[in-house]
């Protein structure tokens, strides 16, 4: 298994950038020389790759953008379909050298996929597959708010039945502070699931950044070369 982690998301705009940065910062600021890699981005538009900008600069490495971002689609779509629309087809040869490039450079890499973790990245292949093809396991980003109960144990049982690892869930408030409802209903899910949360994203200002403690890094360096979780185990959210 290769050290590092694969940030994917229990849904689309959940906050997979935001903790993805967060985690390169904090690596950086132990001193450790981490990677990053967001290997199919949509929706880029002239300017490049945002997401993958925005991890390079977290990461302060000097990676070129091709590397980082090896596979770019204009449409705002799953890789697969913005890749037909252009009558493309993701190219895995590409981000298989790419990561093995990235993977030689840096002891530890973050790995930012797009969407959740069944989202196709071609048809053939989904997020999960990439995962899988990487030898990474996850960094699960929930959002806090109606509905993550649901997509929460959704993605950690699509998780288990593909024998990925998991480095942890971390609670991302992207939509602002809680309703009563929201607030109840996370509680609802970390009383049902077992000790896998290593972070908590606060609501956040445009352009801020979580702070340091944000995220439990050394839980997450702890977990990041743990192996499958067995089928019967059950995880919860602590906290």
């Amino acid at each position: 298994m290769s050290r590092g982690v694969f940030v994917t998301g229990t849904g689309t705009g959940v906050g997979k950038t935001v903790v993805a940065t967060a985690l390169a910062r904090a690596l950086r600021a132990r001193g450790i020389d981490v990677g990053v890699m967001k290997p199919a981005e949509t929706g880029v538009t002239a300017a490049g790759p945002e997401d993958a900008r925005a991890l390079r600069e977290a990461a302060g490495t000097d990676d070129a953008l091709e590397l980082i971002c090896p596979q770019t689609f204009a449409l705002p779509a799953a890789p697969s379909v913005a890749a037909a629309h252009e009558g493309r087809r993701v190219d895995l040869a590409a981000i298989d050298a790419a990561f093995e490039t990235l993977a030689a450079r840096h002891p530890f890499l973050v790995v930012e996929g797009a969407g959740g973790l069944l989202v196709p990245l071609r048809h053939d292949t989904t997020m999960a597959d990439l995962a899988a093809r990487l030898s990474l396991p996850l960094l699960v980003v929930a959002r806090g708010a109606l509905g993550t109960i649901h997509d929460t144990l959704a993605t950690l049982e699509a998780a288990r039945t593909r024998g990925l690892a998991l480095a942890g869930v971390v609670i991302s408030h992207v939509d602002g502070p809680l309703s009563e409802a929201d607030a109840l209903n996370l509680r609802a899910l970390t009383d049902t699931v077992i000790d896998d949360l290593v972070g908590v994203i606060p609501p956040l200002e445009p352009g801020e950044h979580p702070a340091a403690d944000a995220l439990r890094t050394d839980a997450i360096l702890a977990r990041a070369g743990r192996g499958p979780i067995p089928a019967g185990d059950r995880t919860r959210l602590a906290g």
